[in-house]
């Protein structure tokens, strides 16, 4: 019966010292489908619409290829690596535009380091083992966005583009796609959301944002204000030393980041 599978438990903790845990959907999903022979896990495997029934949420293929680790078999690992990098690459930027003209040098750099940096976690995790993987195990979808993220802003310092990726370092104004998704995001009212998959999902996203936009974050969480005209308040402002703008503009890439790891497989 699937539920007497024993499925290998995450390893990442959190800040807190909490472990990482895989959604209930993807945990229960796992154990049905560790009962199926390999022909039929890489048949549903191949199915690539996420409506269908039966396809398979990039997680738990995340999960099987992992556990090929200690199998001795190169050729079942081959077949989930295919599938599994066809998902990846299909989440990064495209190398050609969609006119037929040729592709930015930017998008190119990106494509290359943020898969790069995948097969990079994928090869160290199946040598020596690793927690790098555990997250894609938690929210695929984010773990990507992520990878791509890192990877856009690092091609764009490689470059040395004057304009930063997301907002003007002397103007804090931001550009309009981050006001866009920021605005969208209300803090409040996601860790309002009575469903404990997605809170669980929310803590994981929020455990991957650079430290300075995580303890904004957290801060507000706490309700501490941004800033205050009384100087005996507590304010994000004065305890990270930083302007009301930078707070607001750090706030605002945190959110962009959060709802785009939040959305997906689970909206």
């Amino acid at each position: 019966m699937p539920g007497d599978v024993v499925i290998t438990p995450l390893t990442k903790r959190r800040p807190t010292g909490e472990l990482y845990t895989r959604v209930p959907r993807v945990q229960e999903l796992l154990a049905e489908l560790t009962t199926l022979e390999r022909k039929q896990l890489i048949a549903r495997a191949a199915i690539s619409n996420r409506t269908d029934p039966a396809y398979i949420p990039s997680e738990c293929l995340v999960y099987f290829i992992r556990a090929s680790r200690n199998d001795n078999s190169e050729a079942w690992f081959e077949r989930l690596y295919k599938v599994l990098a066809e998902r990846v690459l299909r989440a990064l930027p495209r190398e050609g535009n969609a006119d037929g003209q040729t592709a930015s040098r930017t998008k190119l750099a990106i494509r290359d380091k943020a898969f790069g940096r995948f097969v990079e976690f994928l090869s160290h995790d199946r040598t020596v083992g690793s927690e790098k993987l555990d997250y894609f195990e938690v929210r695929f979808d984010g773990a990507v966005a992520s990878l791509r993220r890192d990877a856009q802003e690092q091609a764009w310092r490689d470059e040395n583009r004057s304009a930063p990726l997301e907002y003007d370092r002397e103007t804090g104004e931001l550009s309009e796609e981050v006001e866009r998704a920021a605005g969208s995001f209300d803090l409040t009212d996601q860790l309002e959301i009575d469903d404990p998959d997605y809170q669980s999902r929310l803590e994981a996203a929020i455990d991957t944002l650079p430290g300075e936009q995580m303890r904004i974050i957290e801060m507000l969480r706490q309700e501490i204000p941004i800033d205050s005209k009384d100087p005996e308040v507590v304010t994000i402002s004065r305890t990270l030393g930083k302007s009301e703008k930078t707070i607001r503009t750090y706030r605002d890439k945190a959110f962009a980041t959060l709802r785009d790891a939040l959305k997906g497989d689970y909206q």
